[in-house]
């Protein structure tokens, strides 16, 4: 099992408290919508934070990623099982249908285009392993309308979703997999992974962190279309057996 190191420097988005706090909606819409104990494939798991919170919350993770994982050594090996993928078939799971209880997304759908894919293609796959009932949490998944990447796009060196997404995309996109829509909702209108470039005293600070929080979620309620990103929840449908 890998160890914590105290030299390793967290990911930039965990640089900060106000950046940490982030995950907080994703976590709450995995615990609203999924039971403890399910099994959870952790869609393009990165450097396995979301992993870590699976496991910490007690559900069963499985880590996938189609260029392997860069498990952070601040993190302890945070998976049930890791699978990667194959390079060549970057839409392709390998896993059975009906694999998982739940399937989360943490920023990575928006990028499936990026990698040879499509995400109308990438939904019909998560839907196929997704058992009956099952639901898909998707977060930070880029507004059309997002200031910040409007501005960072005319920024050279800054970066910025290639592609943004408007509600008829996210419904069009669901439906299309033989998903039912459960919740969708914008949020995240004030930049937060810069701040860890604060002086420690800052970034590190509850009293900043709640004060950022409070004015994203009153700024974010007047200017919603503005926000940076869609949260979104879709099940698999559960077709009626009865042949009368």
């Amino acid at each position: 099992m890998a160890r914590r190191s105290r030299a390793a420097s967290p990911p930039p988005q965990f640089s900060s408290l106000p950046g940490a706090r982030q995950y907080r909606r994703a976590h709450r819409l995995v615990r609203r919508y999924v039971p403890a104990g399910a099994t959870v494939l952790d869609w393009g798991t990165g450097n396995g934070h979301f992993s870590y919170f699976l496991r910490d919350a007690g559900y069963r993770p499985t880590g996938f990623a189609i260029e392997g994982h860069s498990q952070a050594a601040w993190l302890d090996e945070p998976y049930e099982v890791f699978v990667a993928g194959d390079t060549s078939e970057p839409v392709r799971l390998p896993f059975p249908d009906a694999s998982f209880d739940a399937v989360a997304s943490i920023g990575v759908l928006e990028h499936v285009r990026e990698t040879g894919g499509s995400e109308a293609a990438s939904l019909g796959e998560i839907a196929r392993v997704l058992r009956p009932g099952g639901v898909f949490v998707c977060f930070h998944f880029p507004n059309r309308w997002s200031w910040i990447d409007f501005v960072a796009s005319r920024v050279p060196g800054k970066h910025h979703h290639l592609f943004r997404f408007g509600r008829a995309d996210v419904r069009r996109l669901v439906a299309g997999a033989g998903l039912d829509l459960v919740e969708l909702q914008r949020y995240a209108l004030l930049p937060r992974n810069g701040l860890g470039r604060l002086p420690a005293p800052l970034a590190g600070s509850h009293r900043l962190a709640d004060a950022w929080d409070v004015l994203d979620a009153a700024l974010g309620m007047l200017l919603s279309p503005l926000c940076q990103n869609w949260a979104f929840v879709a099940m698999r449908q559960v077709k009626d057996s009865c042949s009368c």
